[in-house]
């Protein structure tokens, strides 16, 4: 040890009198370079044994981001330390620096006081589901500076995935609204699938079947949900509503519609409509008297179509024989 010392100190007067910089200079770089690397070669050796502990890759994530923040401030102290060192007027100093960095920085400040928001108050974390302005998406990483999400919707129908990653700047959360799907519900959302049928259908009949399905797909979604939105009452004034599947009617230009709304899971809306659209249309095929409405044309002949009390008067004609006229 004492021999490694003293060759590192003949090192480091040999690139004194070699590049003409001081002793002191050398011996100051040489403490940061092994100080970070101590730092970051700690952190490298957590992060193994972590991964050697746990496969759940949340806290694979946690760990890495934690160890990441933790590297840098002990970094940014140890630098920051040997700085001000011999330096008096560090006030000034302070005041001209947090001056200019307002001027040239503002984004970058603006996005860090951002991400300190985020990493405090937690309106979101990483894993949940947002939409920020127009974008949304599954939050993937979270940085300093922005973070990332894993875009959902745009072309791509019922909330999926679409394979882009939006990069959004932390300083949107001050200026964006903001809506988090995972939160509230326990990760459930409500979703509405509309049937239109014909007026002459048995409309009743076709009400009754939609509630039996949405209750079989969703009825059991209720529960868990309102325990969820109970825990959310005690920080946020929350008005109590009813979470089971309703189906609700509307009269329309092509016939009469009938809304299931229905609690899903967030990221399962498309599978979700899917499997009531299948059960709906297996359940019509076997009446006789429902029909789904849609677009086109057709006649309409109220005499013998419409209700005894509405029907048309047809109108009166005389005969007059002598003249073979008919008169009206």
């Amino acid at each position: 040890m004492e021999n490694f010392e003293e060759n590192l100190q003949n090192l480091v007067v040999w690139l004194s009198k070699a590049t003409g910089i001081s002793v002191g200079l050398y011996s100051l770089l040489l403490t940061y370079v092994t100080g970070i690397t101590f730092l970051w070669s700690l952190r490298w050796l957590i992060l193994k044994l972590v991964w050697r502990q746990t496969e759940n890759l949340k806290v694979r994530y946690q760990w890495q981001k934690i160890s990441g923040y933790a590297a840098f401030v002990l970094t940014a102290l140890l630098v920051g330390r040997g700085l001000f060192e011999g330096f008096h007027g560090v006030a000034t100093f302070l005041g001209l620096l947090t001056a200019g960095l307002a001027i040239s920085l503002k984004d970058p400040l603006v996005n860090l006081v951002g991400w300190m928001l985020i990493f405090w108050r937690r309106p979101f974390a990483v894993g949940d589901r947002i939409q920020i302005g127009i974008h949304s998406g599954d939050v993937m990483d979270l940085t300093l500076f922005r973070f990332t999400l894993a875009e959902i919707g745009n072309w791509v129908h019922a909330d999926q995935i679409t394979g882009r990653i939006v990069h959004i700047p932390n300083g949107k959360v001050f200026v964006e609204p903001l809506a988090i799907y995972s939160r509230g519900m326990h990760d459930f959302i409500w979703n509405e699938v509309a049937v239109l049928v014909t007026f002459e259908s048995n409309w009743k009949r076709a009400k009754d079947i939609l509630n039996e399905i949405a209750v079989k797909h969703a009825g059991h979604l209720a529960e868990p949900a309102e325990r969820k939105l109970k825990e959310y009452a005690r920080d946020f004034l929350i008005v109590p509503i009813d979470l089971t599947p309703k189906v609700f009617t509307t009269v329309e230009e092509n016939g009469i519609l009938l809304t299931v709304r229905h609690l899903c899971p967030s990221r399962h809306r498309r599978e979700s409509t899917q499997e009531i659209w299948e059960d709906v249309l297996n359940r019509f095929a076997e009446c006789d008297d429902i029909d789904f409405a849609y677009r086109t044309t057709r006649s309409y002949n109220n005499v013998t179509e419409g209700k005894r009390g509405t029907v048309a008067k047809l109108p009166t004609y005389a005969h007059d024989p002598k003249t073979e006229r008919t008169n009206v």
